[in-house]
């Protein structure tokens, strides 16, 4: 079992900055990739990054590509969310989880463990 605890969520204006972090316990953090989902109102959960296992690899979105930043510190089994110029189209609840292996997936059948999630707000 592991738990996955995200903070960092809250309300900000468009062109604004966020960081969202990701505590991990209950399994070797180091072993596994981590990804960072969203769900907005009445949408579909989709994919918004990932870091492989020891944060050689990411991918993102092309919606969020050249604007949000995945990291990951396997000394703290954290893993960040660096969100800039953040639009109103980034409203939605943000959802740490962590992959089953160590590849890098942007499906969400590969992740199994999530957070409860956080909630992100960008005014116009």
């Amino acid at each position: 079992q592991e738990q996955l605890v995200e903070s960092g969520g809250g309300m900000v204006q468009a062109g604004g900055s966020l960081r969202l972090s990701c505590v991990a316990s209950g399994r070797t953090f180091r072993a596994y990739a981590m990804g960072w989902f969203r769900q907005a109102p009445g949408k579909e959960r989709e994919f918004v990054a990932g870091i492989n296992y020891i944060g050689g690899r990411t991918l993102y979105a092309d919606s969020v590509k050249g604007r949000f930043t995945i990291s990951r510190d396997n000394a703290k089994n954290t893993v960040y969310l660096q969100m800039n110029s953040l639009k109103p189209e980034d409203t939605a609840v943000y959802y740490c989880a962590s992959d089953r292996t160590w590849q890098l997936g942007t499906s969400t059948d590969e992740y199994d463990y999530w957070g409860q999630g956080t909630q992100v707000t960008v005014s116009s």
